[in-house]
């Protein structure tokens, strides 16, 4: 452990950092903190600290820049202070933002990365709700003619999927009514992944008069339940990137923005984080790719209820503002698990 000289020096240095993206001298930390020392004592401490790998000296520099060993334990410490602290004013502030446009999840997710872009300035991600475990709120058909069903899906995560499809025999709208109204009473409330062949055999036994319109409606309801399952990925400020100095290697920045264009890699990698964690952190290093070896990827889960279902994000450059993105993207993590409630709610209510 460092002691309070190694840890102030240390921070000093990060902080200095993350303004300025240049390496850092004794100099410049005696002339912009008052650690009551004098410059050569600052550098032997900055020696020590190099030694004990939070300090790293760019080979063209006499200066040093912070190491994700040196990042890791700052960040550590700003967990420790945020989280019980809520800036519940500019929690209200943001919550106003994400409602403008937040009439359905996908909106909200999308609004989530856009104001997270923005008050960070960073590449902001949200993942949609993630659908392991999901159960069946709703299923419903709509007779739209003698040959047209629109069929809807909503699941507890609020997901909803609409979908209209043809048949090839005429039906009456009794009849799609009794089977709706059958559909419902069998899979309301059920896992997703738990609707298979023998449910669908069994549904088709009890009504077994409408055997032939069930035996065309089963197999889509099946695949809309596989889209419901799917997972999408949303987006904001992925071009900031060529704002930082870190990022003056075009080659380097559309290395970065190919691969934020990933979905799947995107997905897999916000998904695979801890569930567990309300607030968790990669640093360059930890990371499993090579594109973001040099970024930090900060994670929030947003919940439905006291289920976690998904994850907002932020990542960008390993010299960012962690105090700044980690209170912010703490706040919009509550507020959409707030704002799911409320449109799950509401729908609910109709």
């Amino acid at each position: 452990m460092l002691d309070e000289r190694k840890l102030k020096i240390l921070y000093a240095i990060i902080n200095s950092y993350i303004l300025s993206a240049e390496p850092i001298g004794s100099r410049t930390i005696t002339k912009q903190y008052d650690l009551g020392i004098s410059s050569a004592t600052v550098r032997n401490e900055m020696s020590d600290l190099e030694d004990l790998g939070y300090l790293n000296k760019p080979h063209s520099s006499a200066g040093r820049v912070p190491s994700d060993k040196a990042y890791r334990l700052y960040v550590d410490q700003l967990l420790k202070m945020i989280k019980p602290k809520i800036d519940y004013d500019r929690k209200e502030e943001i919550k106003k933002a994400l409602l403008k446009e937040a009439r359905e999840i996908d909106q909200l997710l999308q609004n989530s990365a856009k104001i997270l872009s923005a008050i960070t300035s960073y590449t902001a991600l949200a993942v949609s709700p993630k659908m392991m475990g999901a159960r069946i709120k709703l299923i419903q058909l709509v007779p739209i003619d003698e040959f047209q069903v629109l069929l809807t899906i909503v699941s507890d995560t609020g997901v909803v999927k609409n979908s209209i499809f043809r048949l090839d025999i005429g039906v009456y709208e009794d009849q799609i009514n009794t089977i709706s109204n059958m559909l419902n009473h069998k899979l309301k409330g059920l896992p997703i992944d738990k609707v298979n062949d023998d449910l669908a055999n069994e549904i088709m036994m009890e009504i077994y008069e409408y055997k032939n319109v069930i035996d065309e409606i089963i197999p889509i309801i099946s695949k809309s339940l596989e889209d419901v399952q799917d997972v999408d990925i949303y987006a904001d400020g992925i071009t900031k990137i060529l704002d930082l100095p870190e990022y003056k290697d075009l080659e380097k920045a559309k290395t970065f923005i190919s691969f934020i264009e990933d979905k799947d890699t995107i997905i897999e990698l916000l998904l695979n984080n801890s569930l567990t964690q309300d607030i968790e952190i990669s640093i360059g290093s930890e990371n499993i790719y090579d594109p973001i070896k040099d970024c930090s990827l900060i994670t929030a889960n947003y919940r439905l209820g006291d289920r976690v279902v998904g994850k907002v994000g932020v990542i960008g450059p390993t010299r960012m503002d962690y105090y700044n993105v980690i209170k912010n993207l703490y706040l919009v993590s509550l507020n959409i698990s707030e704002i799911i409630d409320m449109l799950l709610g509401r729908r609910d209510s109709i």
